[in-house]
Order: structure tokens, then C-alpha cells, then sequence
């Protein structure tokens, strides 16, 4: 069952598309800030790239779900996949401080792209198999973007020592144009069937309709509230745990790429074995209990070097927590694409990706403003009981809503649609 959404042609195609493709980021997210660090020697250069690969999602977010409602999403998939290849091009100009201005530009087209490939993918793929295959389908979808991780920045190292930029922006292109070749290979038409008669309701009402249908639906409410609530303690931990590997830990850079690592394997066994684990217990059971062992796993990690500072059972953990970190988010994605009629897919999952992003940057200004008050460790305590709170908060819900369905509410306005086929 694990891995029999792959036998799927369109599922296989889009798999692969996506490996290629995340590989190939990662590549560049690691290469490009070394890059410009090397051209300007500032870290306040390095920091107007993270922000211009940020803002984006801010800007263009909500109404790029719209328009992936709108349209055919493997279309959108494929044109998406080509312009990112191409936009990268003009990296291979810049080769001396003053083509910094490039290295913006690049970054903010590609992040804008990126807004609408994101909920093309994840709203396309129920379309892609069968309802008792989507745990697994998820799952492997995590364990295609843990891979990329785990080989996408260290060939990301490898190519900025050896070839520079140039084999960095050309290896990323071609991993773009291979992931538009196999998503073109995918069979069918995946637009959302319309009344033609019926009037179109304009970018902002449609936006406006799909905010409404999060809103309305206590399911989807729930798990948007958990990932905002995740994604603060995600950026509570990209800001302090630098300083939590080079401090309670005593490691240095070494051990914090160790560490990194540690949690790329743990993210892959969890994608080889979720599958299996999530097709045979259901989702909402399956969040709950993957939040909770998440949350104190992670209790564990930041809280053993009070007792012990070596850096091996912190290892060992990280590896260990990246099962529950997978099974808790592919209930979670699981989930939410079931809560959601497929006309609204395209604006839920832009909905999810902006509200991850401020939720992350909140996560992130609580790191710089409360880490010396409070002590790294005692943060990180906090962040880890996010995810404990969170299962407690969904096991509440659940209980209430108990076995009814959970629809996406359906705007007045408008009448459902049928789902693609």
C-alpha cells in the first residue's frame, strides 16, 4: 500500500517532477547566499536575499490560490516549471557586487512562482489517486521533499566549490525543465468544472469566498490554527538553534551540519514508513498522537544537556523524531485536503502558505527578543510543548465533531462544482 501510489502513471510522473525539482532548489538555496556573502562580504546583503525570497508570499500569496482554482493545475504545474527555469538565467550575468540587484530580482520572481506551484501541486494530487491512497501519496510526497533536502545542499556545496555559480544556476535550470518534461507527461485535465453560465465573481470576491470557507469550517479552522501555531515554533527554532548546537551542545559547524542531517534521515525513514503506518490508522487519531510524541521528543532534545552535553543522544533523537514529524504531517495534509472541495484547494493552501510564512516570522522575532531573557534551552522547552498543546486542542475538536464529515462551506454566492476528474 505504502508505495502503491507510484504505480499510478500521473501520481509517478508528478513524483519524480517534484524530487528533480526540490533537489535542484535546495541546490540554489544553499549555493546563492554563500555567493553573495563571498561578493559583498555583508550580512546584511545575505539578509535582502532571505527577504526577498520572503516577500512574495506576502504579496501574491492569497490571489495566486485564486487563479489555481481558475485554471487547469497541471497546466499551471508545467508553465511554472519552465519560467523557473528560464528566470534563473540571468544569475549567470552577475559576477561582481553590483549585479546584487539581480540576485533580488531572480530570487523574488522565483518565490513568486513558487506561490502557485505550491497549491497546484497539493491540490492536484486527490485528483491523482484514489482516497484510500492519499495518506500514502502524502507520505510519499514527504519523503520526496526530505530526500531533496538531504542531497540538494550538499550538491549545492559541492557545485559552488567547484564550478561557482554558473554550475549552480545551470544544474538548478535543468532540474526545472526536466520537471516540466515529466509533469507534461501527465494524462487528463485537472481545471475545476464551472457553470459556464454562471458569472465570473472577480479576483477579490473569489479570494474573499475562499477565506470564508476557512473560516466556516471548524475542521479547517483547527488545522490552520495548528500550523500557524507549528510554524511559530519552526521559526522559533531556525533562530535560536544555532546557538542551542554551539552552546548547550558545545559543537560548532560541524556539528550543526550534523545535526541538520540527523533530521534529513530522520524526515526520510518517516516517509518510508509513514505510508504504511498512516494506511492503517486514520488521520485524525494519527495527528493527534504524532503531535504528541512529536512535541515530547522534542522536550527531550532540548532538555538532556542540562544532565549531559554530548552531542550523540541529541543525534539519535533528531533521526527518532522525524517519524512522528512525517506521520503528524501527512494526517495534517491528509486532512485538509479532505475538509476541502476541490474548487477551493487552489486559495486553502495559499491561505496555508501565508499564514505559515507570518506565523514563521512571529516564531522568528520571539527567538531574537526572548532568547536572553528566557534562556535557549527554556525557549526551546516552549517551542516543544507547541505541538503537545496542539494535540490536546485537536483531540477537543475532534471530539466534538465527532464522525461527521467536514466539507469546505460553500460560499453563497456561489454553488458547489463538480471535482475534476
Amino acid at each position: 500500500m505504502h508505495f502503491a501510489p507510484l504505480r499510478q502513471r500521473n501520481f509517478a510522473l508528478l513524483w519524480w517532477a517534484g524530487l528533480i525539482s526540490i533537489a535542484g532548489d535546495w541546490t540554489l538555496r544553499i549555493a546563492l547566499p554563500i555567493y553573495v556573502l563571498q561578493l559583498t562580504g555583508s550580512a546584511l546583503a545575505t539578509s535582502g536575499a532571505v527577504i526577498a525570497a520572503l516577500a512574495p508570499t506576502l504579496l501574491v500569496g492569497l490571489v495566486a490560490g485564486v487563479y489555481v482554482d481558475r485554471w487547469d493545475r497541471r497546466t499551471v504545474l508545467l508553465v511554472v516549471s519552465v519560467l523557473q527555469g528560464v528566470t534563473l538565467l540571468p544569475l549567470l550575468a552577475v559576477d561582481s557586487a553590483a549585479g546584487l540587484w539581480i540576485v533580488y530580482a531572480v530570487l523574488f520572481v522565483q518565490s513568486a512562482l513558487s506561490q502557485f506551484f505550491i497549491p497546484a501541486e497539493n491540490a492536484l494530487l486527490p485528483s491523482l489517486v484514489g482516497a484510500d491512497q492519499l495518506p500514502a501519496a502524502n507520505s510519499l510526497n514527504s519523503l520526496n521533499n526530505n530526500i531533496g533536502r538531504l542531497a540538494g545542499p550538499a550538491l549545492g556545496g559541492l557545485l559552488a566549490a567547484s564550478l561557482g555559480l554558473t554550475g549552480v544556476v545551470v544544474v538548478d535550470a535543468v532540474s526545472f525543465l526536466l520537471a516540466a518534461a515529466l509533469v507534461a507527461g501527465i494524462r487528463g485535465r485537472f481545471a475545476v468544472a464551472r457553470d459556464a453560465a454562471a458569472p465570473s465573481l472577480g479576483v477579490r470576491r473569489e479570494l474573499a469566498e475562499g477565506l470564508r470557507t476557512a473560516a466556516a469550517s471548524p475542521m479547517l479552522r483547527t488545522l490552520l490554527t495548528i500550523g500557524a501555531a507549528l510554524s511559530i515554533g519552526e521559526g522559533i527554532m531556525g533562530g535560536v538553534f544555532p546557538v542551542f548546537v554551539t552552546g548547550p551542545l558545545h559543537g560548532g559547524a560541524r556539528e550543526l551540519g550534523w545535526t541538520m542531517s540527523a533530521q534529513a534521515v530522520g524526515g526520510i525513514l518517516g516517509g518510508f514508513v509513514g505510508g504504511r503506518i498512516a494506511s492503517r490508522i486514520a488521520p485524525g487519531p494519527l495527528l493527534g498522537w504524532s503531535l504528541a510524541l512529536f512535541g515530547l521528543i522534542d522536550l527531550a532534545i532540548f532538555n538532556y544537556p542540562r544532565w549531559a552535553g554530548m552531542l550523540w543522544p541529541g543525534l539519535v533523537l533528531f533521526v527518532v523524531v522525524g517519524v512522528p514529524a512525517v506521520l503528524g504531517g501527512v494526517a495534517w495534509m491528509t486532512l485538509l485536503q479532505q475538509a476541502t472541495l476541490d474548487a477551493y484547494r487552489g486559495r486553502i493552501f495559499s491561505v496555508v502558505m501565508v499564514l505559515e510564512a507570518l506565523a514563521g516570522l512571529a516564531g522568528a522575532s520571539l527567538a531574537g527578543t526572548l532568547t536572553d531573557r528566557l534562556g535557549v534551552m527554556n525557549l526551546l522547552t516552549v517551542q516543544g510543548a507547541m505541538p503537545i498543546l496542539c494535540a490536546v486542542g485537536f483531540a477537543l475538536v475532534s471530539g466534538r465533531l465527532g464522525d461527521r464529515p467536514n466539507p469546505a462551506v460553500v460560499s453563497p454566492e456561489r454553488e458547489p462544482v463538480a471535482e475534476a476528474s
